[in-house]
């Protein structure tokens, strides 16, 4: 019998009432904004109201340096908060809110999968409660104000050829990525040579993800540079007047939403910052209500533990106040497979038929990889457990493999079949991560406030990537002594980098090192709150491929969602 698809599995599940899941967080039903009768909001009231109760303990999930499919991260977050309730433990889960771009690509949605996911999975893949959107308008108002500024006799000097601001939208569309606006009549507004990217990469995005109040929004959306004069001074979004009405456009969309997993663990949805140039993670907000809401508060930080979890800890962290208790490492055969250099895998197919072959050598050839995201987690003073997130074409000698070395490390170890059995599949994991939580926490920033951009970044390079050095492009040398200047240096960085590789070079597997981590370019996201040296070649704006999951996406005869996946 064929196992059921996601979809099938979502609309089989047995919902709660959101109130009863939000009681069971101890959030009484006056903090509650119903959006339908599968999802909520939560006002931000409950931040003050919930403070004096016990903290969770606070845990991230994170990874291995991931194949281009994905180690399932977001199921493993899932289903570990249900393998809680198996325990006797009460969990909440807080992950990103997935953007439309991925659902209609290659990747699919973000719910989670098979017996571990967030429900109702159409709603949480297609719109949810509108936050997505009103990230887009907020952002294209202030492309808007931009250009109309610049018609209306551009008072504040901005120079057209140094406007940083694009515009927004949640599909892809590589055809959009480079685009002169303008073209017409006097009337049609300024010429000139701007683009889109995907609404998870706006630093509106960014800055709903790292607010802690809706007066710290507005206050950050006010401090976003816009651009540059002729003689390189910035111009923000409040001296366009326009942080205001941003402020106004996403007074909701800052209210995190309450969804829950098949098994009524609630999960908080918020905000979706792109993990390649942005933080990775869900909101501060959404983690400052889930801190108070139980014994366990779960948030998955994106890609491997050298991008998601070093900024959680340094960037998120940072913001927040919140001490993480312990890190989740996932790891999968088929990854640590790719790891060893043997194999090429490729997003949109099958997987190369020998790398499905029993081999546990192949396994500890790339295991180094492993070894260094481990290492990655404790150089921040924490505990690591490393899930073991199984296959059905894996092999019990691959996972054994797999335990021998999270030994070796120190680090406990926990094969884990959520996917297919749900909860009581994440059991010995929730059993592991409860232990190293009750460890005492020694977690540390990796860098003070008060280190240059430059000390900063070669932390993170060195310390965390394994590069030998950093290169600094001209261009890149003279923008972080402006940043300098401009009093930019306390921020904490956020390295734009592939995702593939511990490396800049997305070719290089396992744990490379003696190599020199290109900075190109550096960017401020000043109402975000970081500065983000760009490492090589990042798409901000994804295409989609010669299959895309929108060709089988669509109605039934019933109005129903087919083909989502």
């Amino acid at each position: 019998m064929a196992f059921p698809s996601d979809l099938d599995i979502a609309r089989g599940a047995a919902l709660k009432p959101l109130e009863d899941v939000a009681a069971e967080m101890g959030i009484p039903s006056h903090l509650l904004e119903p959006y339908g009768e599968q999802v909520v909001k939560i006002k931000l009231a409950a931040i003050e109201e919930l403070a004096d109760r016990p903290p969770a303990k606070y845990v991230v999930v994170s990874a291995i340096t991931p194949t281009p499919l994905g180690e399932g991260k977001t199921t493993t977050t899932v289903g570990l908060g249900q393998g809680f309730r198996h325990i006797g433990q009460r969990a909440t889960v807080a992950i990103r809110q997935p953007s439309m771009g991925p659902t209609f690509g290659i990747k699919g949605g973000a719910a989670g999968g098979g017996y571990s996911q967030v429900v109702p999975m159409e709603v949480l893949n297609l719109h949810l409660t509108g936050d997505m959107h009103a990230v887009t308008a907020a952002h294209n108002l202030l492309a808007a104000m931009i250009d109309n500024h610049l018609y209306q006799g551009n008072q504040l000097g901005l120079d057209p050829h140094n406007i940083t601001w694009r515009r927004v939208l949640d599909v892809n569309d590589r055809a959009l990525r480079n685009i002169i606006v303008g073209l017409g009549g006097r009337g049609d507004g300024v010429p000139r040579q701007t683009g889109f990217d995907i609404t998870a990469a706006s630093e509106v995005m960014a800055t709903l993800a790292l607010a802690r109040s809706l007066e710290d929004l507005r206050d950050r959306l006010g401090r976003i540079v816009t651009g540059y004069t002729r003689e390189g001074t910035p111009v923000t979004a409040e001296q366009l007047s326009t942080a205001g009405s941003m402020a106004v456009m996403l007074r909701d969309a800052v209210k995190p939403n309450l969804l829950q997993t098949l098994e009524n663990t609630p999960v908080l949805v918020h905000a979706g910052p792109f993990g390649n140039i942005a933080t990775g993670n869900s909101s501060v907000i959404a983690d400052l209500i889930g801190i108070h809401g139980g014994d366990y508060l779960l948030t998955e930080a994106g890609f491997g533990a050298d991008m998601g979890a070093e900024r959680f800890f340094n960037i998120k962290c940072r913001t927040s106040g919140l001490v993480p208790d312990a890190a989740v490492v996932v790891a999968t055969v088929r990854a640590l497979k790719a790891h060893s250099g043997r194999y090429k895998v490729v997003a949109g197919r099958p997987l190369p038929p020998d790398l499905l072959q029993e081999n546990p050598d192949d396994v500890i050839a790339g295991a180094t990889n492993l070894r260094k995201q481990v290492a990655n987690i404790r150089l921040h003073g924490i505990p690591a457990v490393v899930a073991i997130n199984a296959f059905p074409t894996d092999h019990a000698s691959e996972h054994q493999a797999i335990r021998d070395i999270a030994a070796e490390l120190g680090a406990r170890a926990a094969v884990c079949t959520h996917f297919t059995d749900g909860g009581r599949g994440a059991v010995e994991l929730a059993t592991a991560v409860a232990e190293a939580a009750a460890e005492p926490s020694q977690f540390r920033y990796l860098y003070p406030d008060s280190a240059t951009l430059r000390e900063k970044i070669e932390i993170v390079a060195t310390q965390v990537y394994g590069a030998a050095r950093v290169d600094y492009s001209a261009l890149a040398a003279k923008q972080l002594d402006t940043y300098e200047r401009a009093g930019f240096g306390r921020l904490p960085v956020c390295i734009a980098k592939t995702h593939l590789s511990l490396s800049s070079d997305p070719a290089l597997k396992g744990a490379p090192t003696g190599w020199a981590l290109p900075v190109r370019e550096v960017r401020a996201s000043a109402g975000a709150g970081f500065v983000y040296p760009i490492c090589g070649e990042i798409r901000t704006m994804p295409g989609l491929g010669s299959s895309p999951a929108a060709t089988r996406i669509d109605l039934d005869a019933d109005g129903q969602i087919q083909g989502l996946s």
